[in-house]
């Protein structure tokens, strides 16, 4: 089922064993996934001050099925990027695009921009296959106070978050405005995480892996003594450079837990709902997700559990087991975590779309009657290290080898 994409494979980005591990042979028949039974609901709680809505008119409808892939592909709009791993929106049009060595570069009117928006190479320790600059995201009120946060491994191999502010050019970030937020130690080199994103909160979440090595030989994923295989959430507004949210679980900065890397995490822009992919350790790929005003405090597993299979150990009660999942067997060996569609093609309105590094398989996950259904769409032949989503709603995609690609009728 190829879909008009071909690249060259390069270096796998999230090895799912030990730095070094080779690539799994890429399966040639295209998977079918199960349809996955829904989850217990979490209850809801109070959500703290949401971000202000804008007069828009209501979203169509989700879909209840998956239209014919056949019907559409992904044009290519950017080249020779270097190994790009996040792309995100200002709000003003534009696109941002992340590069590992430590830039970052605008997309504007379909045309790369050559000067970088950011360049903090100096700072970047990228030495390693999974380190580098790792994720962006812009304040919610970035086009008045200029803000935007980047998660990346630096001196020592430690993951850095911190916030940045443009220059008076708005094509240019001010590289001496850093302001660290966290430095945080990493005992290997892989399972960095590095996604950023804000919250229909207005709280900025942040993805961090368990560490590294393989099989988290220090259990950090369901530990509550550090902040490595999290999901963290920080209140940027109230304090400087940030406060912990007084409604967060466990008092400080941990949101949930029991994570191994999880490589991609967003909020649907229309229910607020988290999506969160994992990436597995030798067999399986999982998507978590939360629903909008889950009170936080979930455990995902790891390493109890790999996906909903029993890894190392005796899992306690109440985890949250994935709402999908594939076996590399049937898909690859890398998930990356991706978007809702809410776009302007109203037959793909709310379906979650995700791939798989190694296979370039991309999937499209919706929930029908309360049950979970998952389906493999495009076999793209590209390394997939993200996607991203404009301010309008349309899905790309972002490919290890320089690429980046729009979701489009034919």
């Amino acid at each position: 089922m190829k879909r008009h994409l071909t690249l060259l494979v390069l270096p796998i980005l999230m090895a799912c064993t030990a730095t070094g591990a080779p690539l799994p042979p890429t399966p040639t028949p295209d998977p079918v996934l199960p349809t996955f039974a829904p989850l217990t609901a979490i209850p809801e709680t109070p959500l703290p001050t949401a971000i202000p809505e804008t007069d828009t008119p209501p979203p169509p409808a989700d879909a209840s099925g998956f239209p014919n892939p056949d019907d559409y592909t992904w044009q290519s709009i950017a080249s020779n990027l270097v190994r790009p791993v996040d792309l995100q929106p200002d709000g003003s049009g534009r696109l941002f695009v992340v590069e590992k060595i430590g830039h970052i570069h605008i997309i504007e009117n379909g045309q790369l921009i050559d000067a970088p928006f950011l360049n903090i190479e100096d700072r970047v320790n990228d030495n390693s296959n999974e380190m580098g600059l790792l994720g962006l995201a812009f304040h919610p009120n970035y086009a008045q106070n200029g803000y935007f946060f980047v998660n990346y491994t630096g001196s020592g191999g430690d993951t850095f978050i911190s916030r940045f502010q443009v220059s008076g050019d708005p094509y240019l970030a001010n590289p001496s405005s850093e302001v660290n937020l966290l430095r945080i130690n990493q005992p290997y080199p892989n399972h960095n995480g590095g996604s950023l994103d804000f919250g229909p909160d207005g709280y900025l979440y942040a993805g961090l892996g368990d560490g590294g090595s393989a099989g988290d030989p220090q259990g950090h994923g369901p530990k509550l003594t550090t902040l490595l295989g999290k999901i963290l959430r920080l209140d940027v507004d109230s304090a400087d450079p940030y406060a912990v949210p007084a409604d967060n679980p466990f008092g400080d900065e941990i949101w949930a837990y029991g994570l191994r890397n999880p490589w991609r995490i967003s909020f649907d822009s229309v229910t607020g709902n988290l999506y969160i992919g994992d990436v597995g350790q030798n067999v399986w790929e999982e998507i978590n997700y939360l629903p909008t005003g889950s009170p936080g405090g979930a455990n995902f597993g790891w390493k109890f559990r790999e996906g909903s299979h029993t890894y190392d150990g005796n899992a306690p009660a109440g985890l949250t087991d994935p709402v999908a999942e594939y076996s590399h067997a049937e898909g690859g060996c890398s998930v990356t975590g991706g978007y809702v569609y809410r776009g302007s093609m109203p037959e793909w309105n709310g379906i979650y779309l995700y791939g798989d590094y190694c296979t370039g398989f991309v999937w499209g996950l919706i929930q029908v009657n309360g049950a979970w259904q998952a389906q493999v769409l495009f076999d793209t032949d590209v390394n997939i290290t993200s996607f991203g989503q404009d301010e309008a709603g349309e899905v790309y995609l972002v490919g290890d080898g320089g690429g980046i690609y729009k979701l489009v009728r034919r």
